[in-house]
């Protein structure tokens, strides 16, 4: 299950809209063992598509770089789906090498509805999971 702060819930989805009609991505990263998704890190999509999402490489390797100095993990892997439902396509699923991450989706097909969804993907498995949303982690 997947407990998000309302607040980087509601970043995501903001930040999904705004890269619209592109794919938009980032991370939500976390402290290392927590599964917190505390810190928001809304990235390039280097593909500028409105059908696929890649992280630009030097981009994912400071950002790396960055969690290791931080002792953070990728606690959320995010993008949207432009002209689809908020499920994993065959490509998300190629591309998904984080085992212990959530993969969140979201839908931007209907401007004034909200599609957020999460996923495990693990060796090429996709289990959806339930989203709670809390206003804090107290």
């Amino acid at each position: 299950m997947l407990t998000i702060d309302a607040a980087t819930r509601e970043a995501i989805i903001a930040h999904a809209r705004a890269d619209h009609p592109d794919e938009a991505c980032g991370v939500v990263a976390g402290p290392v063992g927590s599964d917190q998704p505390l810190r928001l890190i809304p990235m390039a999509n280097a593909a500028r598509s409105t059908t696929f999402y890649e992280f630009d490489s030097m981009d994912l390797l400071k950002l790396y770089r960055e969690m290791d100095d931080r002792d953070e993990v990728p606690v959320i892997v995010y993008h949207s789906h432009t002209a689809t439902e908020a499920y994993p396509s065959r490509t998300d699923v190629s591309y998904a090498s984080e085992p212990d991450a959530h993969y969140v989706l979201v839908s931007t097909r209907e401007p004034d509805e909200v599609e957020f969804r999460s996923f495990r993907i693990v060796e090429g498995e996709v289990t959806e999971e339930p989203v709670t949303v809390v206003t804090s982690y107290d």
